[in-house]
């Protein structure tokens, strides 16, 4: 499920080469990213195409994409691994994802590390089309967009406290359809609007080419139009947790110190440790999505 040729001569952990036209930049036969630790944060992943195999070192395995949503509480401490298998011999295998790092808050660093899947197919979604009948597509993935409610965020996330006005969003707006994105409910609230896909677009009267990452003013209803092609957008915002940040690779905590813990417990611990045969388990040649919870309970979308 890796490249079917050698990949002898690349930096593998670094490959940015486009050795051939290609770079692998991680991972030793299969790309991704093999087992890894994190703590004090949550990461946030949308994977728009493609699948990714998930194993981490609660015991949770899941094969998830084509718009699913993994929500992973680092929390205290988790190893885990994301790899991208390549399960169509005959043709390309795209893979395209947002992994989001949200910041827990001092009084969740360290809570108990929390796994769970949002299906495509539970995602709530809404369409809004503008005077001309031109629709505009809301994924609603985190935060209230108007009357439509997200899944619930893990239970020690800053998304699941009602001051943080944490959204996070994706739009799709046909060709030449006009949007008006709602202000954020709460002041001091920062948003940032990432204009991923599409040439151009009018965004509060000016025109944008992208992709670009736009600051906006959260407490003022913006006004989108889409160039002549479709657009795509990720909304992004939140109310500062207002603590000091210490960050040092896969740990976000609050003091250095905290980090140099960290470091040392991650030795002395491997967070609980691995179960799986390798570091970069893949879950078969079938592409059917899948999640096992850490209790054993098993789901797969509706």
């Amino acid at each position: 499920m890796g490249p079917a040729v050698s990949l002898a001569g690349r930096d593998i952990g670094q490959d940015f080469s486009r050795k051939d036209g290609w770079s692998m930049y991680h991972g030793d036969s299969v790309p991704g990213f093999p087992a890894h630790p994190h703590r004090g944060f949550e990461t946030v992943t949308i994977v728009r195409k493609g699948l990714i195999d998930h194993s981490d070192s609660l015991g949770a395995t899941a094969r998830f994409g084509g718009g699913d949503v993994q929500w992973l509480t680092a929390g205290r401490g988790i190893v885990h691994s994301e790899m991208f298998p390549l399960l169509k011999a005959d043709e390309e295998n795209p893979l395209e994802l947002f992994q989001i790092w949200l910041n827990l808050p001092a009084r969740n660093k360290m809570a108990d590390p929390h796994f769970t899947m949002l299906w495509n197919e539970q995602v709530p979604r809404r369409v809004l089309a503008d005077a001309a009948g031109r629709n505009t597509e809301v994924a609603v993935i985190a935060g209230r967009f108007g009357d439509v409610a997200p899944l619930a965020p893990p239970p020690d996330s800053w998304a699941a406290q009602a001051e943080s006005d944490v959204a996070i969003w994706t739009l799709r707006m046909e060709a030449g359809a006009g949007f008006q994105l709602p202000p954020a409910a709460l002041a001091g609230t920062r948003r940032t609007l990432y204009f991923f896909k599409g040439a151009a677009a009018t965004i509060a009267g000016r025109t944008v080419q992208g992709p670009a990452a736009i600051s906006l003013e959260a407490d003022v209803e913006v006004a989108l139009a889409a160039g002549d092609t479709v657009c795509e957008f990720l909304l992004l915002q939140g109310r500062p947790i207002g603590e000091s940040v210490a960050q040092y690779g896969p740990f976000v905590m609050n003091t250095q110190a905290e980090i140099m813990k960290a470091m040392q417990d991650y030795q002395r611990t491997q967070f609980g440790g691995w179960s799986f045969g390798d570091t970069a388990p893949v879950h078969g040649a079938a592409p059917k999505r899948f999640a096992k919870y850490p209790d054993g309970r098993e789901e797969v979308p509706a």
